[in-house]
């Protein structure tokens, strides 16, 4: 046995279903493994298919090509390192999420996964059957290895049985998606299973937007009593050697780049640029347009797309009418000034009169109320459309979190479009993300640096200016103490009554909750956006549209 061991970890970011794409970055870091005299490369869970593939994996059709697509990838790098690589296995009439070892043109091990989480985002126990506790696999003239797929690593069970087995290297594949404050998690995790197990511990996670999901990598290198020997960046693509020295304790990584992390802040305004890169580079769209109505939830997503897109790739359209305030038309003619990007007027004023005309005869006698407001709202969402199907630009939509919690947003109006990167984000935390993009630029920002979003828009109260002097806490608790309670009623599933006892209102959040609960519908028809937290609404937070439950303590 020699006493180096080089292992190519592969932070790469999949497309699902995109098997022969997916299989030629699989090639090109096999390559660069082989160039660098690597004896392994490692590439995330289900990295052939994608993850998550959600329901597709179960498709014959589906999983069949993807291992076809493995085998053949095997046979292609036959000639060089060995070969880590996630993907489906079918056997038995059972479906399995496994990882192959690939070598020699074969594959000559597989790994599957045990422990199959049901939860948040996961549906893995609908999709796949549990896999029995395996021991390693040997790499010719280096470390026996045991490889816990992503879940499996979070419990003793997997890890210790592969050790005690011989295992003297764990190389973890993961399929971790995004979370605020994830990362610390893992983290300790990992140390837990190093620290109990006495070996070095790989993790490899992948990067990249995959439907509401980011993958932030962050993979690294533990060596014994959890020491990092290893950390790669967030987000990005990378492919790092690692060297491993057989010592008289056995083997440990020789210490290698350790990237520092941003602040949550950044990590979460990076997944907002990220996911609205991928969604629209992996289905097909390279421009974007957006309503642009001087507000600050429009001004970020303006940044945010041209931060992911370009600005040459976005539009805005201002679609005034007699209650937009000439405030509201220089603050978006300040944005698309300072971003560069395309900007259009249309006018509601005319399809306005039109539609109140066709329904005078029908309304005559009644009093004004929320059906003209919500006239007003689907006339910009009927034209901005039409501008999409024409221009074939993606919409994108503007509610952030606050709003979509409680149905202040209305459906087939502002609500339409293709993706929502605040999707996620409370309304107060989008003011501060506009002051952090104010004041920083990084590289991966397409946009210009400085101050794209006037603090003339910060600073202003909040208003849908569908009538003469409108704000938003006309009709909404102030946006911090509305977010307070929607922080305890969603996020941490807090009771009404926990909720007075952190001194809100018991009116206010009863409200609140009334609200929270009949706007179900809404969020059921609503864009994707971007997951930041562990409570998103869609997978994370399922809830019935018919609900006549209301909590009384």
């Amino acid at each position: 046995m020699t006493t180096t061991f080089r292992l190519t970890m592969a932070q790469l970011n999949p497309t699902v279903g995109d098997l022969a794409g997916n299989a030629a970055k699989a090639r090109a870091a096999w390559d660069a493994a082989t160039l660098a005299g690597a004896d392994m490369v490692a590439l995330p869970e289900m990295f052939i298919a994608g993850y998550s593939t959600q329901d597709l994996v179960m498709k014959p059709a589906f999983h069949q090509a993807a291992e076809a697509a493995i085998e053949a990838l095997a046979a292609e790098c036959a000639d060089g390192p060995t070969m880590g690589i996630g993907g489906p296995y079918f056997t038995d009439g059972r479906l399995y999420n496994a990882y192959y070892i690939c070598r020699g043109g074969e594959i000559v091990a597989r790994q599957l996964k045990h422990f199959l989480p049901n939860y948040n985002v996961f549906d893995e126990v609908r999709q796949f059957r549990r896999g029995p506790i395996q021991g390693p696999y040997a790499i010719p003239n280096g470390p026996r290895i045991g490889s816990p797929i992503c879940e499996d690593a979070w419990y003793e069970d997997v890890a210790e049985a592969m050790v005690e087995s011989g295992a003297e290297i764990l190389v973890v594949p993961n399929g971790s998606p995004y979370r605020r404050e994830k990362f610390d998690v893992r983290m300790s995790k990992m140390v837990a299973r190093v620290v109990e197990n006495n070996v070095p511990l790989v993790y490899v996670n992948m990067v990249g937007g995959q439907d509401d999901q980011v993958f932030d990598g962050g993979s690294f290198v533990l060596n014994r009593g959890g020491k990092l020997a290893v950390q790669l960046p967030l987000f990005d693509e990378v492919l790092a050697h690692v060297d491993f020295e057989q010592t008289g304790e056995g083997w440990e990584a020789v210490a290698g780049e350790k990237a520092v992390f941003p602040d949550d802040l950044e990590q979460d305004y990076r997944a907002m640029v990220e996911s609205l890169r991928d969604y629209c580079g992996k289905t097909g769209f390279k421009k974007v347009l957006l309503g642009l109505s001087g507000g600050i939830d429009s001004a970020i997503v303006a940044v945010i797309a041209a931060d992911a897109l370009g600005p040459e790739n976005v539009r805005g359209v201002m679609l005034p009418s007699e209650y937009t305030s000439q405030s509201s038309l220089d603050d978006a003619q300040g944005v698309v000034d300072a971003l560069g990007c395309h900007y259009d007027t249309v006018s509601i004023a005319g399809p306005r009169a039109a539609v109140s005309d066709a329904l005078a005869p029908l309304f005559a006698g009644l009093q004004e109320d929320l059906t003209e407001e919500n006239i007003q709202s689907r006339l910009r969402g009927m034209l901005l459309m039409a501008q999409s199907n024409k221009f074939g630009e993606m919409l994108l939509t503007t509610g952030n979190k606050s709003e979509v919690a409680v149905g202040y947003a209305t459906i087939y109006g502002d609500m339409n479009g293709g993706y929502n990167p605040i999707k996620d984000m409370y309304k107060t935390r989008v003011f501060d993300a506009c002051r952090w993009r104010n004041a920083n630029h990084r590289p991966w920002m397409k946009a210009p640096a400085g101050e794209m979003i006037p603090v003339s828009i910060i600073d202003k109260p909040p208003s849908a200016e569908l009538r003469p002097d409108q704000r938003d806490d006309d009709s909404l608790p102030p946006y911090d103490i509305l977010d307070g309670i929607l922080k305890m009623l969603v996020d941490e599933e807090k009771s009404v009554a926990d909720c007075v006892a952190a001194g809100f209102d018991r009116d206010t959040v009863k409200r609140v909750e009334h609200l929270l609960y009949i706007s179900e519908y809404k969020r059921f028809q609503s864009a994707p956006g971007t997951r930041l937290s562990n409570r998103a609404f869609w997978m994370d937070r399922r809830y019935p549209i018919v609900n006549s439950f209301r909590d009384n303590s």
